[in-house]
């Protein structure tokens, strides 16, 4: 009897390296949202990663981007779970300090992407320069209003790491050129109808309004819709995303520019981060996923398309929604 007892706890012994070896890395990717396609190609990107080290992803996030609780819960529940790293864009810059520095705690690597945050506990912070982004808006404005004139932003939220550091870099800039004036700025707070009641307000405030900077896909969306209620192409809008819609707009001349990131490689090396991490090597600390204006004149460039409309329902089980 005493034999066979060590004889069966031998054998589970013996399998348990080869269960684990059949278990795959899982990571959590937890962006700010799932619907907007901006999301949808970090998606794409992460899954990229994934299958090139042999990995899962697992994917969740709020249903409004605007919503750092459920957030916090999603990044807790993955933690609880026990998955081998996490990929987070934190809706809040303070908010979703706590739950990083737990997962940290746990040992479980943590990559930032897309906004920033309040700690250094992660291992790489993978994002556009949004500050730079805010500047390149600002120069656009100044050079086609031809030096001068009044704008205005129509903003994401307060908190929001990436949005208030294009903010800022927009306004650093603007104030670089005296016949510049920075006269509001109105919150989106990701709803298109409140972007568009915030960028008519600013226009009835200002009857002489010649610009605006819109700083995220749903401000930038409202935004159009304002100018396009009041038949207002006068009125310059450097916009920053890129959807079909808007593209559509930049063609159609409602929108000047658009400030257009690369979500397919914020999301790919992100991820990669955490992956070259648990193979026990150092990912780089920051990496800059790129910025690039765009004028209805760049539009037929086969770099732009590829950059506007990257193939991602290779990666994509679920459809692509614009």
């Amino acid at each position: 009897m005493r034999w066979t007892v060590v004889l069966s706890l031998a054998a589970v012994l013996i399998s348990l390296p080869a269960c684990n070896r059949e278990q795959k890395v899982k990571i959590g990717v937890v962006p700010k949202g799932t619907n907007h396609i901006y999301w949808q190609t970090v998606h794409a990107g992460s899954i990229k990663a994934a299958r090139e080290f042999g990995a899962e992803i697992d994917w969740n996030a709020p249903a409004l981007e605007t919503d750092s609780s459920r957030q916090i819960e999603i990044v807790d529940a993955m933690i609880n779970k026990q998955v081998s790293a996490l990929v987070l864009a934190p809706i809040d810059r303070k908010a979703l300090v706590k739950p990083v520095e737990r997962a940290a705690m746990m040992s479980i690597p943590v990559s930032i992407f897309d906004s920033a945050i309040d700690s250094d506990k992660r291992v790489s912070y993978v994002a556009t320069d949004n500050r730079e982004g805010g500047r390149m808006a600002a120069r656009r404005l100044y050079e086609v209003l031809g030096g001068k004139g009044k704008v205005a932003v129509i903003g994401f939220m307060p908190g929001s790491g990436s949005t208030m550091e294009r903010e800022q870099g927009f306004i650093d800039e603007i104030a670089k050129y005296p016949g510049m004036q920075m006269v509001g700025m109105q919150f989106g707070m990701a709803d298109r109808a409140r972007a568009l009641a915030g960028a008519e307000n600013l226009m009835t405030a200002h009857k002489d309004l010649a610009g605006f900077f819109a700083d995220n896909e749903s401000s930038s969306d409202g935004a159009v819709q304002a100018l396009k209620q009041r038949n207002a192409k006068h009125i310059k809008l450097v916009a920053f995303d890129a959807t079909e819609k808007l593209v559509k707009d930049l063609q159609d001349g409602w929108i000047d520019a658009l400030v257009v990131q690369n979500p397919f490689k914020m999301g790919y090396e992100a991820t990669k981060a955490v992956l070259t991490k648990l193979r026990g090597e150092v990912p780089p600390a920051t990496v800059d996923s790129g910025a690039t204006l765009v004028k209805a004149s760049d539009l037929q460039k086969p770099e732009t398309k590829e950059l506007l409309f990257p193939d991602i329902k290779q990666y994509l089980d679920t459809p692509v929604t614009h």
